[in-house]
């Protein structure tokens, strides 16, 4: 079977994705979110994804906490939007350390939960995951989970399991757009 090795942002938007991949790959999961404040938030997130996983018997990689790669990676952008160039670029870092980490432990692909939220851009994404599977030579596996009702199943499974969903991408320069 086909080793995955899958982004996640959260425990919610993993749980839909888990189900779909489960039988058609071995999967582990990347925790890595440098993007999200405050550190509570990341750590409630975090404790949520390993919550889950332990429930499916999936296998965990995680980095460190490493809020300032992500400002570092957004000077200039922070007052974008949501959805515009600064949120490319979250997506570009977080997807390039999932296929950096797929080479290094030998997985067949790699991919991301983010295609499973109605906020973020599906196309965009699996650009990003393309160029990167050219630059480390591992396949990247196109996807936008949100098709066939993945986002809504991702709701019923967080309330299956108990998960805490979070009203934001993580990100306090985009908050305020969840909030309105």
């Amino acid at each position: 079977m086909n080793r995955l090795l899958l982004h996640s942002c959260c425990a919610p938007c993993s749980s839909s994705v888990i189900e779909k991949l489960k039988g058609e790959f071995s999967l582990a999961i990347l925790f890595y979110n440098p993007n999200i404040e405050p550190y509570a938030e990341y750590t409630k997130r975090k404790e949520e994804q390993i919550k889950l996983l332990k429930k499916f018997n999936i296998d965990y990689l995680e980095i460190d906490y490493l809020n300032e790669e992500f400002k570092n990676k957004v000077i200039g952008f922070e007052k974008e939007k949501e959805g515009g160039k600064r949120c490319h670029l979250c997506y570009e870092l977080r997807l390039e350390k999932a296929a950096e980490l797929a080479k290094k432990y030998n997985f067949n692909f790699f991919t991301t939960t983010l295609t499973v939220s109605p906020y973020k851009n599906s196309k965009i994404i699996n650009e990003i995951g393309k160029n990167l599977e050219e630059k480390y030579q591992v396949k990247y596996l196109i996807s936008d989970f949100k098709k066939e009702d993945g986002y809504k199943k991702s709701i019923e499974l967080s309330k299956k399991y108990n998960l805490y969903r979070q009203n934001y991408c993580g990100c306090l320069y985009g908050k305020d757009s969840y909030e309105k």
